[in-house]
């Protein structure tokens, strides 16, 4: 083979063989090995088997070649190289025992699937603590609506908070596996807690002899039997806040986005990941609810800590299959030297050419991810790599800058990802607010409410597994539906930015139509007397279905697309902030209940959401977040518009380097 020959198909180093002696066949056998490699790796050699890889073992293997008498046995070594080092994954995943993963044996569906079951045990267990916890504080702790819905409200709130302490630590320190571990015992614990404290103390205050949920059955607590169960609930709070985003992140991390057909797989793991979530909600809202809803909460409490226990049992059966990728440092102290080092050069002028700034050497950053491309947003951050003494970074490979002076370009670029997104986050808390209303307004809406069907008595949190249903088939309705129809007629699917705007106009939908039924249940509610209303609870069902079809368009796509736009290093950070906007909605949800008190009740009103509902209006409230959700939508489509997507440098990237935003 000529050099010409061998430069056509980039791998240079074999361009010194037509220099050999030809009377062996293994120099062609290693020379065509080495091109089937570099086409089994799109073209590009630099996936963990590199050119210089290439050249060493051809070079190694040439001399033996002419050998007659061991070229064959090198030969055939050769060959089982390449076969090996084509059936490994090449996104830098790495076994238990720290070597690069074989892709048949570890990660996949496999590994998937125990997560996927592991998510719904841990979802029923949360659930039956978090469906109901509304009813659990008016009926037990004695608070009135208002109250209940708040304490309702900052409890998911502070579990969503969590979220973040339990990406910064996964992805820094601990690694996914390990804090997913962790925080699942610390999720048990409290499960523990909380079933032995309500064993003991339950009895003493609440009768629930008639089957009933009336306040009238319970005194209030003690404030040390008060203060025990709200520990336990927010340790609750603490290990499944903490654990969701790095199981998502894991799970996500056991399909190779650099293989097509993973890469395709992992779109789907995002999905069917809501979907496990669901199924576990689904018995939570049934089984589970109905069972609190005739007060035997220590039942439901220790059926949540069984499947609890169940879930950890299946993730840690896993434990050898799972792919792994090591921590990266600490995220934070990253961002601070960028935003300090740009200070600190606040004065010195900016190249033009991104190719002038900082950049460090070799295929991966310093901490191992892969590298970014420069993008001209945010300039004054790109300071933070500005070269002001180039001396000093003549000392060589051993000579590195200090980090609060001067940052890589890739660096930089973390950062800027963070604060792209941070937009679309903000615009996604007023839909996290509407979404809360499931768990607090719409069960006290629901219990105003004939509950009957027959002789069977729904439970005011057993409409929700409508919610559920409508979560679960939109999720296979888009993806074997409408992203196939949408192909077929517009050539792409709806990117995932649309899909969030859809989200948002379907929220809208749902608040209306919750006042819309607000309304009609009025119609037939005596207000001089404090009874449920004679409308069926079965109204409140197209209202759950539209919130469950928004939750796919929304934060499936949301989850998704945050981590797609994040580097390696922050992976668990994007889940993080699609829970933490669930955190901040169930904030934003109890403060605006609060302010509509407040303002509403003045004068000796009853107020928008009094203890008595027929003598409310709560769907004027309903109709507040629908008009603040209409409003929410207009500023998000602004700020999609203008998004610039991430794009890394690596085998193939700036031909799938996307465009922004709402086309």
């Amino acid at each position: 083979m000529s050099s010409s020959a061998a430069a056509a198909w980039n791998c240079k180093s074999l361009s010194f063989l037509h220099l050999l002696p030809r009377p062996s066949h293994h120099i062609d056998q290693a020379e065509d090995g080495c091109k089937s490699l570099h086409r089994s790796f799109g073209g590009d050699m630099d996936a963990r088997i590199t050119q210089d890889d290439c050249s060493m073992q051809i070079a190694e293997q040439a001399p033996e070649a002419t050998a007659l008498e061991r070229g064959q046995g090198q030969g055939q070594q050769l060959e089982d190289d390449l076969y090996a080092a084509r059936t490994t994954t090449r996104d830098g995943s790495v076994d238990w025992n720290g070597r690069r993963c074989l892709r048949h044996k570890s990660g996949g569906w496999l590994a998937g699937f125990l997560m996927l079951l592991n998510q719904a045990l841990v979802t029923l267990a949360a659930n039956g603590i978090g469906t109901n916890l509304v009813m659990f504080m008016a009926v037990v702790m004695k608070l009135d609506n208002a109250d209940a819905a708040n304490h309702a409200n900052n409890w998911a709130g502070t579990t969503y908070v969590f979220s973040i302490l339990g990406a910064l630590v996964s992805d820094s320190y601990w690694g996914r596996y390990k804090a997913c571990i962790i925080f699942q015992l610390i999720f048990l614990a409290g499960l523990v807690e909380l079933s032995i404290s309500s064993h003991l103390f339950l009895h003493k205050y609440c009768d629930f002899g008639d089957g009933g949920r009336r306040q009238a059955n319970c005194r209030s607590p003690t404030k040390t039997e008060a203060l025990i169960l709200y520990i336990s609930i927010y340790q609750i709070a603490l290990g499944n806040g903490a654990y969701q985003p790095a199981i998502t992140t894991f799970g996500a991390d056991q399909f190779d986005e650099s293989d097509r057909k993973e890469r395709k797989s992992k779109t789907a793991f995002f999905g069917y990941f809501f979907v496990a979530n669901n199924l576990g909600s689904l018995v939570s809202v049934t089984v589970l609810s109905y069972i609190e809803d005739h007060g035997r909460w220590v039942l439901a409490f220790w059926i949540s800590t069984g499947a609890a226990f169940l879930g950890v049992v299946l993730f840690a059966v896993g434990t050898l299959r799972y792919r792994h990728f090591m921590p990266n440092g600490n995220a934070i102290l990253s961002v601070c030297q960028v935003i300090v080092a740009s200070i600190k050069n606040r004065r010195v002028k900016t190249p033009q050419l991104a190719e002038d700034l900082y950049e460090v050497d070799g295929n991966h950053s310093k901490n191992g991810a892969r590298k970014m491309q420069h993008t001209p947003d945010y300039r004054c951050l790109d300071k933070a790599a500005v070269i002001k003494d180039p001396s000093a970074l003549s000392a060589g490979d051993h000579h590195s800058p200090e980090p609060w002076s001067l940052c890589a370009v890739t660096q930089v670029e973390e950062v800027k990802c963070i604060l792209r997104l941070v937009p679309i986050w903000l615009c996604s808390i007023l839909y996290s607010t509407a979404y809360s209303q499931m768990s607090s307004v719409f069960i006290e809406q629901a219990e105003a409410m004939d509950s009957s069907l027959s002789k069977f008595k729904i439970p005011p949190a057993g409409v929700s597994v409508f919610e559920i249903v409508g979560v679960t088939s939109f999720v296979f309705i888009y993806r074997f539906c409408i992203a196939k129809l949408c192909s077929k007629i517009l050539s792409q699917e709806p990117t995932e930015l649309q899909r969030m705007g859809i989200g948002l106009v379907m929220s809208t939908v749902a608040m209306i139509t919750s006042g819309l039924v607000e309304q009609q249940r009025l119609k037939y509610a005596t207000k001089d007397v404090e009874t449920p209303s004679s409308l069926t609870i079965l109204w409140q069902i197209p209202q759950y279905m539209l919130i469950g079809a928004s939750e796919v368009f929304m934060y499936v796509t949301m989850t998704e697309f945050f981590n797609d736009q994040l580097p390696d290093g922050l992976k668990s950070l994007g889940s993080a902030l699609s829970v933490a906007s669930m955190s901040a909605g169930n904030y934003t949800s109890s403060l605006l209940v609060t302010l509509v008190t407040a303002i509403t009740s003045k004068g000796g009103q009853a107020g928008w959401i009094p203890q008595d509902l027929n003598k409310g209006h709560v769907d004027r409230f309903f109709f507040v977040i629908a008009a603040l959700n209409a409003v929410d939508l207009l500023v998000f489509v602004v700020f999609a518009k203008r998004y610039r997507h991430a794009s890394l440098i690596e085998s193939g990237a700036g031909a799938d380097e996307k465009g922004a935003g709402l086309r």
